[in-house]
């Protein structure tokens, strides 16, 4: 008997007002598994995390949770359920510091003080460049650093899904390296299931084990992190080989 997926979607669409943007998109994540989902600009990925996480209401079809039926659930409806989303762009509160960021990340949480403190503990251990400036306005840190805040607010809500959009976005590439590091390390300590989204095919696959391919708001191709790597037409329009 095949074991239930710990996500679930299926024919999900969803539209801005009269432009509807994805279609008919189905996608599983499984416990503990890293996903990528990679497309050009404009595909719909930011769009599906958003549905996933509460912020974007679907049109049609069914967002499965831990086997139970979550779509059109709230934001904060789908952060105590467990699914938590890094936003692209960061979009860190700008004044206030680096540790209040981080403890805004933990708001819905009902496990207790100890609980929260050892996560603070474990953020800071994982991002020591974070733990150098806690009390630093988050504002003004730079940007790999506001990732690394942005991605530590996330791991303090407790997630059982974590949502990553665009990791690598307008950062140097040793400082993606960095995080690329980071997040591979989170999924192998705590069997963090993580569902990432990003243009940089590259960095997507070397962290995911599988991987989906989104070309204007549909699904067209999915497999193996090697397999879609090994993939000609995936190779030519996403690292232009």
């Amino acid at each position: 008997m095949v074991s239930e997926p710990l996500l679930r979607v299926e024919g999900l669409e969803v539209a801005y007002g009269e432009v509807q943007v994805l279609w008919g998109l189905d996608l599983a994540v499984a416990e503990q598994e890293v996903v990528a989902l990679v497309g050009s600009n404009g595909a719909g990925k930011t769009t599906t995390l958003k549905a996933l996480a509460g912020a974007l209401r679907p049109r049609a079809g069914r967002i499965v949770f831990e086997g139970r039926d979550i779509t059109g659930r709230p934001a904060a409806d789908a952060v105590r359920t467990g699914i938590v989303l890094v936003p692209e762009g960061r979009q860190l509160f700008a004044g206030m510091s680096v540790h209040e960021n981080l403890m805004m990340g933990a708001y819905a949480r009902q496990d207790g003080m100890g609980a929260i403190r050892q996560d603070l503990d474990w953020v800071y251990e994982l991002f020591r460049e974070l733990a150098k400036k806690r009390g630093q306005l988050a504002g003004t840190l730079s940007g790999g650093e506001q990732q690394m805040c942005a991605i530590g607010r996330g791991l303090m809500a407790k997630p059982r899904l974590l949502l990553l959009d665009e990791l690598s976005l307008g950062l140097a590439p040793v400082i993606v390296d960095r995080l690329v590091e980071i997040v591979t390390r989170i999924h192998r300590e705590r069997g963090l299931a993580i569902l990432l989204v990003e243009q940089d095919l590259n960095v997507a696959l070397a962290m995911a084990g599988r991987g989906y391919v989104l070309e204007t708001g549909r699904l067209v191709r999915s497999g193996a992190a090697e397999e879609l790597l090994a993939d000609e037409a995936v190779r030519a329009a996403y690292l232009g080989m």
